[in-house]
């Protein structure tokens, strides 16, 4: 069942889910840095940490599943930047954004490989994605309570492999929400805690996996080795006949034999 688009920003205005942005935001701040002059699209639902990077990307723009549906973003303006697309088929030239992030979006798509492909397709050489995954070891993917807890959970091997597939080479690895998926303010006022101590040690079963990186230009080709079989030595059975021509030797037949 896919995520609805209502839910998800319900649970992004609740207690949790804005703990939940706030820790996933400052890894996303972290990697990126300045966006400036920059291409910036979100795949899935992405809008809550796109907000930081509007105001200073050559353009932001936010595509959410067809299945999910769609929000108007920003919320002040005129002018949407969401659109509602296939995103194994997204409406973009080769090579035109310099910068993607993906959540909510691997997990819920029942081809995954195909949506890599087209990140891979839109992305700039040099160009860098951000993919947020639900870590299957964690709570949070155990508890539907919290849209981590939806779709397919990945392992860290598992996304390296398909990263692997779509031609991708990881260039970092992180994780977050460490603190367990309870809304209730005693947990929430440890989730600082949590964090910083979960990662300091590198503490398993963090609730989402985080990996960044960029499109391989040149495709691997492997060698391949040819086996060539020998050919036996074949030697010509000719005889000169009375006109001085050659033909082939005739083998005698059984009554000739004497």
């Amino acid at each position: 069942m896919a995520l609805d688009v209502g839910d998800l920003r319900s649970f992004y205005a609740a207690p949790l889910g804005r703990v939940a942005q706030r820790y996933i935001g400052a890894i996303v701040r972290g990697r990126w840095g300045s966006v400036s002059g920059l291409s910036v699209l979100g795949i899935g639902y992405a809008t809550p940490w796109l907000d930081p990077f509007r105001q200073t990307a050559l353009r932001a723009i936010a595509f959410m599943p067809a299945e999910q549906g769609v929000v108007n973003w920003p919320v002040e303006g005129g002018i949407s930047s969401t659109a509602l697309v296939d995103t194994t088929m997204m409406p973009l030239p080769d090579s035109c954004m310099d910068r993607i992030l993906v959540i909510h979006a691997l997990e819920m798509c029942e081809t995954p490989r195909d949506l890599l492909s087209e990140v891979w397709r839109i992305l700039t050489p040099g160009g860098r994605m951000l993919l947020a995954a639900p870590n299957r070891r964690s709570v949070w993917a155990r508890m539907d309570t919290t849209p981590f807890g939806q779709g397919q959970p990945y392992s860290r091997g598992q996304l390296r492999a398909l990263l692997r597939e779509a031609q991708f080479s990881p260039i970092h690895e992180t994780e977050a929400l460490y603190g367990p998926p309870f809304a209730r303010p005693s947990f929430l006022s440890l989730a600082s805690a949590f964090e910083r101590v979960g990662a300091r040690l590198g503490l398993p079963g963090a609730g989402v996996h985080i990996i960044e990186a960029t499109k391989q230009v040149y495709r691997l080709v492997g060698a391949r080795k040819v086996s060539r079989r020998a050919l036996p030595q074949l030697e010509p059975a000719l005889a000169p006949t009375p006109a001085g021509r050659m033909s082939a030797r005739r083998l005698p037949s059984q009554g000739e034999i004497t």
